[in-house]
Parts: structure tokens; sequence; C-alpha cells
């Protein structure tokens, strides 16, 4: 039977853990690519924040049919690349 560990230990190592996360993190939005690019350029979230909550509606109305959920889920996903990979002109 595994022993318990001494919450205080655990909480030690929760913490050390979410600080390699932050550091990775971090590490990921200093690099380039769509995300970084989109956030550089100003354009926020709201569009792809705006389709998770589409893609949540209609996964309920859907009532989980699982062809309609792969057609839609996938759209909303190239919808999602689409504004991300687009660039503002001007």
């Amino acid at each position: 039977m595994p022993e318990r560990l001494d919450p205080a230990l655990r909480d030690e190592i929760d913490d050390r853990v979410a600080e390699a996360f932050d550091a990775y993190l971090a590490e990921r939005l200093a690099e380039p690519g769509p995300l970084r690019s989109a956030l550089d350029a100003g354009r926020g979230a709201g569009v792809v924040l705006g389709t998770v909550a589409l893609g949540a509606f209609a996964t309920v109305v859907a009532q989980f049919e699982p062809v309609v959920l792969c057609w839609l889920w996938g759209s909303l996903g190239v919808v999602n690349l689409a504004w991300l990979l687009t660039r503002p002109r001007r």
C-alpha cells in the first residue's frame, strides 16, 4: 500500500509544479507563432472564445450526434485557425 505524502511536502511540490508551468507558458508566449502574432497585432481572443461558446451550445442542441459534432467542431477549428493566421490589413 503506498504511503501518503506529508501535506507540507505536497504543497511544496504543487508550488514547484505551478512555477515550472508558469515559466513554460512564458517561454511559449515568447516564441513566434500564430497566437503570438495575433496578440502582437492587437487582435483579441473574442472571436475564438465566441466560437467555443457557440460550439458548446451547438453540442447540446445537436444532442451529441457524432457526425454532426465532428463537422461542427472541425469547422470551428478552421475558423479559429483562419482568424489567428490572418493579419489585419492596415
